[in-house]
């Protein structure tokens, strides 16, 4: 008997599919055995991957950590496993970067298994008595000093983890200049998201994108968010309250954060090719359009995202920020930009509350990403 074991983060997103694949695929595949842990959200995007791949044959996980995975060589390339069609395949069936995603130093450490970036979201019966979705930032303050003589509010979800996540998304960072981002970009990214708090539910603060869109289904006092990661599941509800998704208002949608997951094999699996086969399985084009996404998953495979199908289950999720996710922005992949982001998420946070003035932020941004890459550079 062969078991695979595999880590999944704790939302129905990751965990459904996962969970819905188990039958089907030991059906086809006698003699296997497969059981998926989970963990939480942070853990998945900030925490430790080394220790967890010790236990673990397959991880689905964030993509920053490639630039780690591939200096220590943590996962099994795929590339070995690939024929060139497949490669291809993969390749034009990307959700924007997604498959670029998990590429460094010319392996393949990973599959894109789910697709995400920061979008827009509201409530649609709420939003209607005030006009169609903004498209700028100035309609954006506009709708927020409209619902405010409503007692209404936008949603920021800005915890540390997501107030960085907007700086990266609306500071342009340009990876091979002096500055990770321009001084003159980072005061009006945050002058513009003091504007947005400003108008903003007070809890915001505290609010993660699950927290923040919990809420908004459970009371009627948000009406619109300009920026946090997409959720499928809460424009699949069909009773009680459910949010649309839209593109972000920035010009032309660009440079949303890239998120989603990808899913590797430890290289110390036991059962390489058995986890290979599982997780080219969960990838399929066949699968991520049928279970995976009425399972609650939100599949990395854009033939997915442009199915009819799948777009009258989801409230048209994905053909509503499919522009968005076409051109957003990946951050870097290089090894200690976790650590990196981790160190900077604080300051961000704080200075979008006043606690530290945008001048603070830029430097302190900007030191330690020197600091961060001079190793790579040196070894260069």
């Amino acid at each position: 008997m062969t078991r695979l074991r595999g880590l999944a983060w704790d939302h129905r997103r990751c965990w459904g599919p996962l969970d819905a694949s188990v039958a089907p695929f030991c059906a086809s595949n006698p003699g296997l055995e497969i059981e998926w842990d989970r963990r939480s959200l942070y853990e998945f995007g900030e925490g430790a991957l080394g220790p967890v791949l010790d236990t673990y044959d397959l991880v689905v996980f964030d993509h920053p950590f490639i630039g780690d995975i591939a200096k220590d060589a943590l996962m099994v390339p795929f590339d070995a496993y690939l024929s060139v069609e497949q490669i291809r395949f993969f390749e034009r069936d990307s959700v924007g970067a997604s498959w670029r995603s998990y590429e460094k130093s010319g392996r393949q450490w990973a599959l894109p298994i789910d697709a995400a970036c920061q979008v827009a979201s509201y409530r649609p019966d709420l939003l209607e008595r005030y006009g169609s979705v903004p498209r700028t930032h100035d309609e954006v303050v506009e709708l927020g000093r409209r619902a405010r003589k409503d007692d209404k509010w936008l949603g920021l979800p800005s915890v540390p983890t997501d107030a960085m996540c907007m700086l990266l998304t609306l500071g342009h960072p340009q990876e091979d200049g002096e500055q990770f981002i321009a001084r003159e970009a980072i005061e009006q990214a945050i002058g513009q998201l003091r504007e947005l708090a400003a108008l903003s539910h007070p809890s915001s603060g505290k609010w993660n994108p699950i927290r923040c869109y919990d809420h908004m289904i459970a009371h009627d006092d948000v009406v619109y968010v300009p920026f946090a990661f997409g959720y499928v599941n809460y424009a699949a509800k069909n009773d009680g309250p459910y949010l649309r998704f839209s593109d972000v208002p920035t010009p032309h949608s660009a440079g949303a954060l890239l998120g989603g997951a990808g899913i590797g094999v430890s290289a110390q699996s036991k059962n390489k090719q058995a986890a290979i086969d599982y997780a080219l399985f969960l990838c399929s084009p066949e699968y991520q359009r049928g279970d995976y996404v009425k399972s609650g998953g939100q599949p990395g495979s854009r033939a997915a995202w442009m199915d009819a199908g799948v777009n009258n289950l989801s409230g048209d999720f994905f053909s509503s920020t499919l522009r968005t996710i076409a051109s957003s922005y990946l951050r870097p992949t290089h090894p200690g930009f976790i650590a990196f982001f981790r160190e900077c998420a604080p300051h961000a946070a704080a200075a979008i509350t006043g606690d530290i003035s945008a001048a603070e932020l830029a430097d302190h941004v900007n030191r330690l990403y020197r600091e961060t890459r001079q190793p790579e550079r040196s070894v260069a």
